[in-house]
């Protein structure tokens, strides 16, 4: 988070197949429920074990780690088969340097996508930024566990989960838009450059951004309350939004939602420093997902030894969840804010 800024039966085989067409019909009764345990405290904890090691040098944008970074996310979404929204193998939005106002190199966002079965023009987006600030003065790498490799690898888990419901049938209704932003650390540059620039779906099309930059960790404040997560932005623009967002975690999840970074006077002005914000100033809906600020904010000792990886399990779910929902419900959510 910026400072202040996916033939043939023979005899033999009939049973079989018969069996196979009666596994489909039974696989579209599931429910998100069924998907939403796919999403595991394993498997976001080996990807952020990678996400945010060494290796990728804190991911500064425009410099080697960051490189490193988008590439593990591409292999990720072509290992799932999940296509990107920009043909063929490019999954990369390349964003020019002269963009950046000098203050980093060429960078790119991420996209894939799962189209949707029924209203594939309007569009969910989830969204986090792959960024973060790289390496310090002393030579020390922030690796951004936490900011935001946990919003990054709850995307990753988040796809899977949506493209296990796809090939059994039970695809989403609208497309989903995984939309992994460069330069958040440095002023929002690549959700900007998105929405602003080169939106590759209509943004009269897009329905909400549901955007995800730090859920991994506990702040001071829940530390006897770890069942909790913030939530910024959700009654900005539709209260269908936030009623939606309300009773989904209630019927799954029931975790306590604080909104103290909600109120218009929050000196922290969280609603305008990470990247639902170029959404939201675009009239579209927006949730932004947040566990609060650590101690090892903007620091090398965010590393992924300090995720709590259950707790970022189960916000994963949450967001998987509301997002099924906000793709499959007959009618897409209405602007009725200013």
């Amino acid at each position: 988070m910026k400072r202040i800024a996916i033939l043939l039966c023979t005899t033999f085989l009939v049973s079989s197949c018969g069996t196979s067409q009666n596994n489909t019909k039974q696989d579209k009764t599931k429910s998100s429920v069924n998907y939403a345990q796919t999403i595991t405290a394993n498997e976001l904890k080996e990807a952020l074990y990678i996400y945010a090691s060494d290796e990728f040098e804190g991911r500064k944008t425009g410099e080697p780690g960051q490189k490193k970074a988008v590439n593990f996310i591409k292999k990720h979404y072509q290992s799932l088969g999940i296509p990107s929204p920009l043909g063929a193998d490019d999954y990369f939005q390349d964003i020019p340097e002269d963009y950046f106002s000098r203050k980093a190199k060429a960078s790119e966002n991420v996209l894939a996508y799962i189209k949707g079965s029924e209203k594939p023009e309007e569009i969910i987006i989830i969204s986090a930024h792959l960024d973060h600030i790289g390496v310090n003065g002393n030579g020390k790498i922030n690796n951004g566990a936490d900011d935001d490799g946990s919003g990054t690898v709850a995307i990753l888990e988040i796809a899977e989960a949506f493209k296990n419901a796809a090939d059994e049938g039970n695809g989403p209704k609208r497309t989903i838009l995984f939309l992994h932003v460069t330069g958040e650390e440095i002023g929002l540059f690549g959700s900007r450059y998105y929405t602003d620039v080169d939106p590759v779906f209509p943004l009269e099309n897009t329905v909400a951004d549901l955007n995800i930059d730090m859920i991994g960790r506990v702040y001071k404040k829940h530390e006897n309350n770890r069942n909790y997560v913030y939530l910024i932005g959700s009654d900005k623009l539709s209260s269908e939004l936030h009623n939606i967002s309300e009773e989904i975690n209630k019927k799954y999840i029931n975790m306590d939602f604080d909104y103290t970074y909600n109120d218009d006077n929050d000196p922290n002005r969280f609603y305008y420093r990470s990247d639902h914000y170029n959404f939201a100033k675009n009239n579209i809906p927006v949730i932004f997902y947040f566990n609060g600020t650590h101690a090892d904010y903007h620091r090398p000792t965010d590393t992924p030894d300090k995720i709590e990886y259950d707790l970022l399990e189960t916000r994963t779910r949450l967001i998987f969840h509301t997002a099924w929902e906000l793709a499959n419900r007959d009618e897409r959510i209405k602007v009725d804010k200013q």
